[in-house]
């Protein structure tokens, strides 16, 4: 669905209307697009020092061709100076060697002269030690404070800039060309303001153009709106794909895993039957199962019925936990596996008239989180994704305040796109993710609501 205000905020007319007004002045985001051979389209900026700097620097060159450091022969690069230095399209800090509250200056010292040396949808990274692995409670609190100064920076960022923090695990400093090469390029450009943690992992990437080469991956909910990206997103990248939906959408599901060589199944997930239709399916077994099947039935808890409280737990909650439950028993979900879980930050926020939608998908949140440890025994990975306002069918039914509300509360100012969660899925499907585990990732434009 078009975005009216986004289209006309960027037409001559609208700039000067907008700016008279004082009114928000979204910018279009730049995405993924085919063809593209690195990641940062433009120069990054490496700065600090540790462990987590030199893994960076070791694979820079495969990220962007123009390379620069904060410090005259810092990391072997040339210096940056914003006087003389060009737009930085993706900024780098390793603040892991931070330990002293004094030293929490090094941020501002890295980041202010660059703020106004930005390319448009430039991509800021910090990187860091987990708290709770450091044992001077000085040092801890002041790699905690990186998280308030990272949402924060998230919020001032202009021209559709986005901001995350990742917690590196000694020993993880290998799994970070992934990290880098999905949060430092356009493929995260939904993303801001995100905190997650880079534990150790044994598997890696072999081919960086397709990833999910060789791997088996299983959709539901796939026939349309962001279950459909995420299976053609899967599919770029290498994976054959079974793509499940309800047996009434049989035509349209057949016709789009025809575009892309993958495989189609009709299936009611709530059926007594559907684990074992589910098993029959997939008898070579499968590496990626993505949980995005979801259905909405609104009204306040005072006006809801049993019947549309128990249809949106059954379906949202209930089915992915007995449909995984069997996948593993059976030893079809094999080692090393990836598990994605379609939550909503209304599960994090909650929403007017969402009690059971919130609750069903605040419970898939807590389901990875419960699930991680034990899986992990297997090498294999599960994390929730959630969506904020997204353009689909769903969202272009509602109300147009509503809608434009949707679209306006968030740092970005404007919607996001299916193929936002679908490249945030495909990131986290990758062997090198499994160093990502029972953890919730935001693909939201940094939500005002849960922020």
């Amino acid at each position: 669905m078009t975005d009216r205000y986004l289209a006309f905020a960027n037409s001559t007319a609208g700039r000067r209307l907008i700016g008279a007004l004082g009114l928000p002045a979204p910018v279009p985001l730049e995405r993924w697009m085919a063809g593209r051979t690195r990641p940062v389209d433009g120069a990054l900026l490496l700065g600090g020092a540790g462990a987590r700097a030199d893994a960076v620097r070791a694979c820079a060159h495969k990220l962007s061709n123009a390379l620069f450091a904060d410090r005259e022969g810092q990391h072997d690069l040339p210096r940056w100076t914003a006087e003389h230095g060009p737009r930085l399209k993706a900024l780098v800090f390793d603040a892991g060697e931070l330990t002293r509250f004094e030293q929490l200056i090094a941020l501002r010292d890295f980041f202010q002269p660059t703020l106004k040396a930005l390319a448009t949808c430039p991509r800021l990274l910090i990187l860091a030690r987990p708290p709770e692995t450091l044992e001077a409670p000085q040092a801890a609190c002041v790699q905690c404070a990186l998280e308030g100064f990272s949402r924060s920076l998230a919020k001032e960022v202009r021209g559709g800039g986005g901001v995350q923090l990742l917690y590196v695990d000694a020993g993880a400093e290998d799994r970070l060309e992934g990290a880098l090469r999905f949060f430092l390029s356009p493929k995260s450009v939904y993303i801001s303001g995100q905190v997650l943690r880079l534990a150790r992992c044994d598997t890696a990437v072999d081919d960086w153009s397709r990833p999910l080469a060789g791997k088996q991956a299983l959709v539901t909910g796939a026939a349309r709106g962001i279950g459909a990206a995420i299976a053609e997103t899967l599919a770029r990248d290498g994976a054959q794909v079974l793509l499940l939906d309800v047996p009434d959408t049989a035509d349209d599901l057949a016709a789009l895993a025809a575009r892309f060589g993958g495989r189609s199944l009709g299936l009611d997930i709530c059926a007594a039957e559907a684990p074992q239709q589910l098993l029959g399916a997939l008898p070579d077994g499968v590496d990626i199962l993505v949980h995005n099947a979801g259905v909405t039935r609104d009204k306040t808890l005072a006006k809801m019925s049993e019947a549309q409280w128990n249809q949106v737990l059954a379906v949202n909650l209930e089915a992915p936990h007995r449909l995984t439950a069997a996948l593993l028993e059976a030893g079809t979900l094999r080692d090393n596996g990836r598990v994605v879980l379609i939550a909503s930050v209304s599960g994090i926020a909650g929403n007017f008239g969402q009690c059971n939608y919130a609750a069903s998908k605040a419970g898939l949140i807590g389901l990875a989180q419960a699930w991680a440890p034990a899986l992990g025994q297997r090498g294999i990975s599960i994390n929730a994704v959630a969506p904020g306002f997204i353009e689909t069918q769903m969202t272009a039914a509602m109300p147009l305040t509503v809608r434009e509300a949707g679209r306006r509360m968030n740092a970005m100012r404007q919607g996001g796109l299916p193929q936002d969660v679908a490249e945030a899925v495909a990131w986290l499907a990758q062997p090198d993710s499994g160093a990502v585990s029972g953890q919730v990732l935001r693909v939201c434009g940094q939500s005002l609501l849960g922020a």
